[in-house]
């Protein structure tokens, strides 16, 4: 177990698993770099963490914009030292109801956010933290990233390159002490899959999911896959061959 980080910087932070991640490590002596899209929402969330005794520094910004983000990363640096940065920022997207594939724009912005928003996010921290050899790097993917689904194809496949990415960035990264640890949550409850139609296995609120993913990255675990049953579940899945499950999966609710 290390210490606990007390500068942490949280992309995404405005609803969802990130407002909830930024709760969690809500405390005195704790400041927290919360960025989001939405000044209402963050505004709130900041004010929560406040009320907990956290030093609180919100941001708008699109993680889709590399300048702006690598200003703010650096900047937020320069003011405090940062222990921990966690790559949150996401959208969904799946077919449910269009008649065919994905269109294109659909399929690009998911890419954007879901991939170009994590490149922006870490990129500019990785330099920093290796000069200094400490800090630590999350990065939020999903266990839908361990197989693409026909209902979610895009989504899926943004979501596979993170965790890909992390994973290769987790060996590169661990001789200049740099912890980088991926987050691959199952469904989680949270605007995002409020609008998911289907049953979802495993349900939790986001309060819980961001008590598992605090304890993952306390142990500076390199993965932090929940809920495990169908953490074991996906993992088999796309072990097993596609002509066996592509009819399965076939028939699945489309996102």
């Amino acid at each position: 177990m290390t210490a606990t980080p007390r500068t942490i910087l949280i992309s995404g932070a405005s609803s969802g698993l990130g407002a909830a991640i930024a709760r969690a490590y809500s405390a005195p002596g704790v400041i927290l770099f919360l960025g989001g899209r939405n000044r209402d929402r963050l505004e709130r969330v900041a004010a929560t963490c406040r009320a907990s005794g956290a030093e609180v520094h919100p941001k708008i910004i699109d993680v889709t914009d590399i300048e702006a983000m690598r200003h703010w990363v650096v900047a937020s640096d320069a003011k405090r030292p940062l222990d921990l940065v966690i790559a949150n920022a996401g959208i969904s997207g799946g077919t449910s109801g269009l008649d065919g594939a994905e269109p294109e724009d659909q399929v690009r912005r998911l890419f954007d956010v879901n991939v170009g928003g994590v490149m922006n996010t870490v990129l500019p921290i990785i330099p920093i933290l290796s000069a200094r050899r400490a800090g630590q790097i999350a990065m939020v993917a999903s266990l839908a990233g361990y197989r693409g689904i026909p209902g979610a194809p895009a989504y899926c496949a943004s979501k596979a390159a993170v965790k890909v990415f992390g994973e290769g960035l987790t060996g590169t990264l661990h001789g200049l002490g740099v912890g980088v640890s991926v987050i691959c949550p199952g469904y989680v409850r949270t605007p995002m899959t409020d609008a998911n139609g289907f049953p979802m296995p495993f349900l939790m609120d986001a309060d819980t999911a961001a008590q598992i993913i605090k304890r993952g990255l306390a142990k500076r675990k390199a993965r932090i896959a929940f809920p495990w049953p169908m953490a074991t579940a996906v993992w088999l899945l796309q072990a097993l061959s596609p002509g066996l499950i592509e009819p399965i999966l076939r028939r699945l609710p489309k996102k």
